[in-house]
Parts: structure tokens; sequence; C-alpha cells
């Protein structure tokens, strides 16, 4: 029987155990640089059998929070290179997930004080994001042309190459979270006619040119997606009219592409894996129709994990808030441990404090 702490192979990608470290939006990059401290936490986290590095804008359209680190420049490039560097010194493995937040951006982030870009013009209701002025609202978004959208596509590319010459293990194209290509996706928001607006052919088809140029570029054994299909990002955005068949054709058309994995978020991100409320929804329906490895996400407890890959049902279990608290989560849960908790106050931006002090269970920081 397969257990949460055996070796697993992911495309061409062999991990020491499949216990996996879910990409964490944390605030600490300078200008959207990778910083010295970045260098240590990943460090202090490598024992996870996969790291997926935090969300990083392909280009610098796609940004949408305050220091967050990009992957599309020679600087981010050497800096990410540290991480990589040090992420393989210490035994892990480490893939970088590939972003553009769409509409979910302010234009005191974007260049020249552009407004945000999206598959709409409509900004999504009520929701903030993080800027030098704290969180205020999103900047009302303009719908991209369709003529602009090979030139985003070659940047998916283009950001994929500087992944794999930065030293990342592979990429993971971020398609979940309601961010782009969510956007593009759920009828909910894409309100567009043309061939990137109306059926679900239509909606699906950014997602999936762009992923098949990341894999292009990167390598299809070294490519993963993120997917969502009940996330709202908080109520802001509302689920497709049919997230069974949406979901159903997205992974039915990645499936010949021989992509290392598809990495799905079960629920509401950052809340209940059956939310209140949402369509049934089977998971296991796509989980058949997908050929690699099958990660799962969203308030899994040791249990939890240790049962679903037991049972076959997914091949590794990623975790988000247990790996801030504990660097040493892989023995944590290897030894049915008790966890650190987390400050939720030093979650996004700051220096050290609570991003490299945590303890491990010897008491002493990591």
């Amino acid at each position: 029987m397969t257990t949460l702490f055996d070796p697993a192979q992911v495309g061409d990608i062999a991990l020491a155990n499949r216990i996996v470290m879910a990409p964490l939006t944390r605030n600490r990059a300078v200008g959207g640089i990778p910083t010295e401290i970045m260098v240590d936490y990943y460090r202090q986290r490598a024992s996870a059998g996969l790291i997926i590095a935090e969300a990083s804008p392909i280009n610098a359209m796609a940004q949408g929070y305050l220091d967050t680190p990009g992957i599309y420049t020679p600087e981010q490039v050497a800096a990410w290179r540290q991480v990589t560097d040090a992420v393989h010194a210490a035994g892990g493995k480490i893939v970088i997930q590939l972003w553009h937040v769409g509409r979910i951006s302010h234009s005191s982030l974007l260049p020249g004080g552009a407004a945000p870009v999206s598959s709409t013009n409509h900004a999504p209701a009520g929701l903030k994001t993080f800027t030098r002025d704290g969180f205020v609202d999103t900047t009302q978004p303009r719908a991209l042309r369709d003529d602009e959208i090979p030139g985003l596509i070659a940047d998916y590319a283009h950001a994929a190459r500087c992944a794999i010459e930065a030293g990342f293990d592979g990429v993971e194209v971020h398609a979940a979270n309601t961010y782009l290509l969510e956007q593009f996706l759920r009828d909910s928001v894409n309100d567009r006619s043309g061939p990137y607006g109306g059926s679900i052919e239509n909606r699906a088809r950014l997602l999936l040119e762009a992923t098949k140029a990341v894999a292009e570029a990167a390598g299809p054994g070294r490519t993963g997606i993120r997917l969502s299909p009940l996330t709202t990002f908080g109520g802001a955005t509302p689920l497709d009219s049919d997230p069974q068949a949406l979901y159903g054709y997205v992974v039915d058309q990645l499936a010949p592409l021989g992509l290392a994995y598809v990495h799905m978020i079960e629920g509401e991100t950052g809340g209940k894996r059956t939310p209140p409320n949402a369509p049934a929804f089977d998971y296991d329906a796509l989980r058949r129709a997908f050929p690699g490895a099958w990660i799962v996400n969203n308030g899994y407890t040791r249990d939890d994990a240790v049962e679903a890959v037991a049972s076959g049902r997914v091949d590794l279990v990623a975790f988000g808030r247990p790996f801030i608290a504990n660097p040493d989560l892989v023995r944590r849960l290897r030894d049915n441990a008790p966890l650190n908790k987390a400050d939720s106050a030093t979650f996004y931006g700051g220096g050290s404090e609570g991003y490299l002090d945590y303890p491990t269970l010897e008491g002493a920081p990591a």
C-alpha cells in the first residue's frame, strides 16, 4: 500500500515523499525581486517532497499585490537561482507557479498606472487588493482584445523559460482562484464574444493555449496546472453555470498533453472542501480522466492526507498554512507530532518575524 511518506514520480520529477508545500503568497519580495530571506525560507522547507513556490507574475501587467516576486526579468531569474540552489543543496525539489491576476489588481501596481486586464471590463464585486496604501478596492479592468492574446501566451512561455533558467525543477500554470485564466473560463465572468468567449470550448481556449505554450517551453513532464472549480474568492466571483461540464472539458483536453500533474483545490480556497450551497461536484471523474499525478489541496489534516493517498484516490497532498509555521512539517506529519500555530498578523509582508523564526521539533529556529 502506498503511503503519504513514500517516494513518487511526478512527470520527470522524482520526489522523496508525497507531501507538497502549496504556493503561499507572503509579500517578501522587493521591487518584484526575490530577497535573501526568501532563500532561507524555502531552504527551511526543503524536506517537502515538492515545493510549489509562491505565485509569480509572468509580466509587469500580471501583478496584483505589493511585493510579489516575478519570473520574467534577468534580475528575477538571478535572484530565484539562489532560492533553487539552496533548496537543491538541502535535497529538495521546487517548481514555481506562473501567475497572471487579471482583474484582481490596482492601477498603482501596474506600469504607467494602467487598468488591469481581464476577459471582461467588469470589476469583481467588493474585492480588495494589497498596495502601498494597504488594502484598497481593485481598479476597474478593461477587456483584453483578441489581438493581444498571442502576446500574452508568449509571455507565459517566456516566464516558463525563465523558470527553467532559474533552476526550477518545473512550473505550475495558475488557472485557479479566479485569476486571469479562470476569468476567461467562467461564464459568470467571461462576457465576451469571438474565439475566447461564449461556448465552453472558446472560454477554455486561453487556458489550453497558454498551458501548451508553457509545456513546450519547460517540457510537459515538468509542467503542472492548478484548478479550483468551486472557488469564489470569498464570494466575489460566482461559479460557472455548469462547473462539472466546464472543468471536465478542461481536464479532458489537458489529458493528452503529457503534463506532470493537476493540482486540484477542492471546494472554497481557504474554506470548506464542501462549501454550503455549492453544486455537487465529482472530482473523481476528473481524476480518472487525467493520466498524470493528481495533487489535492484545501484543509487536509494528517489523517485525511494519509487516507487519501492510501486509498489511491490521490497521489500527493498539498499543505499550505501548516508549512508557514512548521518548516519541518514532513517530520511532524510522519511522527504525528503537534504543529506550531501560525501568526496570521505576519502572513503578508514584513521581514523575518513570522517567516524564518518558527521552531522545529527540537525547539530551535529552523
